[in-house]
C-alpha cells in the first residue's frame, strides 16, 4: 500500500508541475506584443542608399528577430568623364527594380530592439569607357516597407528620392 501512495503522489507532482509550466509558458507567450514604437526612413544624399530606422518592443527578452527593409528602388547612373562631364546619352541609363537587406538583432533583457538597415539602389547595367567614372545621377524608393519577419509584424515607411547628387557634373542629371 505505501509503494502504491508514492507512485499516485509522483503521478499527481508531476501532472502539478505540468500545468504549472502552462500557466507560467502562457503568461510569457502573453506578455509579448510585438509592435513598432517608431520606424522611419531616410536617405543618404551622399551614396544614395536608403536607412531603415526602427524601435521595436514586446519581443521578449534575448530574443534574436529578424527584419527586413524592402522597396521598389530607381536610380540613375551616368559615365563621367575627367572634364566633369556626362559626355553622352548612351552613357547614361535609369535602373529599376525591387531592392532589400535583412538582418538579424538580439533583444537584450528588456525585450526591446533599436537597430537601421542599409539598403543599396539597384546596380548599373552599364560599364564606362576608359578613361570615364560611374557614378550616381540619382536614386529613389518608393513602397518602403520594413517587417520584423519574426513576428510577421510590417510598417510602411515614407518614400524618398535625393534629387540629382552630381549637380555638378553637365548633363548627370538632365
Amino acid at each position: 500500500m505505501n509503494r502504491i501512495c508514492t507512485t499516485q503522489g509522483k503521478i499527481v507532482l508531476a501532472v502539478a508541475a505540468l500545468v504549472f509550466m502552462g500557466v507560467l509558458g502562457a503568461g510569457v507567450a502573453s506578455a509579448q506584443n510585438a509592435h513598432f514604437i517608431r520606424a522611419q526612413s531616410d536617405i543618404d544624399n551622399v551614396t544614395g542608399d536608403l536607412l531603415c530606422s526602427w524601435k521595436e518592443a514586446g519581443l521578449g527578452d534575448n530574443q534574436n528577430i529578424d527584419y527586413t527593409c524592402s522597396a521598389d528602388g530607381t536610380a540613375t547612373y551616368v559615365c563621367v568623364n575627367r572634364g566633369g562631364a556626362n559626355p553622352s546619352a548612351q552613357n547614361k541609363t535609369t535602373v529599376s527594380g525591387p531592392v532589400s537587406e535583412s538582418g538579424t538583432f538580439a533583444s537584450g533583457k528588456n525585450g526591446q530592439i533599436t537597430a537601421s538597415l542599409t539598403v543599396e539602389p539597384p546596380p548599373s547595367d552599364i560599364t564606362c569607357p576608359p578613361g570615364q567614372s560611374l557614378e550616381l545621377a540619382s536614386a529613389s524608393y518608393t513602397n518602403v516597407v520594413l517587417t520584423d519577419t519574426t513576428n510577421d509584424v510590417s510598417v510602411e515607411l515614407g518614400d524618398q528620392s535625393t534629387g540629382c547628387l552630381l549637380p555638378d557634373v553637365r548633363g548627370a542629371c538632365s
